[in-house]
């Protein structure tokens, strides 16, 4: 089967490296992120990934923590280079060749952050994940997985997340909640839709890069997806 997208960006949550546990990592879930990426590496997708901290630390709470937010947010962007590290162990288990490069220098453990050399890395067939956020605070990881995906030039943001797409409503909470197949970026505005947060989403609508909401969790999915089989939620300027 080949490929609908050449080059993707795959956003996932800190959260869902965590599985069942309420802290760190669930070993089976990195293990199966692993095997779906390389399923789209062995057909010949470039693929970029962008990981959240929130298993570790989140940057949001200073009101229980007492931590000043831009601190915290620092915190949090080490969270991320934790989870990036995990996530490279588990694909060079498996024999995927991956990079990870950090917007905060750490020259031990990762590379610096270098937008010709991670398009490089994606077009010698190697696994390049995004560490650090971007950077600074104030900033999610979703939007640097924006930023990282309309720098790097990805043909679409893949959000793999623990529902599969994008529902009118909370699934989770009401059981009259209809998923939709297509939506467009006004739509989502329009109907007050938290696919990402405003400053990842307007990057995306601005630089008109498609996003797919889908559910990682099933293993498999990542690479339906790819092969544009109907799978998820696609978020597109039509």
């Amino acid at each position: 089967m080949l490929p609908k997208y050449k080059r993707i960006l795959l956003k996932l949550s800190g959260e869902s490296l965590m599985g069942d546990k309420s802290f760190g990592f669930d070993n089976s879930v990195i293990a199966q992120y692993a095997q779906d990426i390389k399923s789209i590496v062995d057909l010949g997708v470039q693929v970029a990934i962008v990981i959240g901290g929130g298993n570790i630390y989140r940057g949001m709470n200073e009101a229980e923590t007492g931590i000043e937010r831009a601190h915290g947010d620092y915190m949090g962007m080490l969270a991320t280079v934790i989870n990036g590290m995990a996530l490279q162990a588990g694909l060079e288990k498996i024999g995927v060749y991956t990079r990870l490069q950090s917007a905060i220098k750490m020259e031990q453990i990762a590379e610096p952050y270098i937008r010709r050399r991670a398009m490089r890395h994606l077009e010698k067939g190697r696994v390049v994940i995004f560490g650090a956020g971007t950077g600074n605070p104030y900033f999610t990881t979703d939007t640097a997985g924006s930023l990282r995906a309309i720098e790097i030039k990805a043909d679409v943001i893949m959000k793999g997340t623990r529902v599969d797409g994008i529902y009118t409503a909370d699934p989770e909470t009401d059981p009259l909640a209809t998923k939709y197949g297509t939506i467009t970026y006004q739509e989502c505005i329009t109907q007050n839709l938290k696919v990402m947060d405003m400053t990842a989403f307007t990057l995306c609508m601005e630089n008109n890069l498609p996003i797919v909401v889908f559910d990682m969790n099933t293993p498999g999915n990542l690479n339906r997806v790819v092969t544009g089989e109907k799978v998820g939620t696609l978020v597109s300027a039509t």
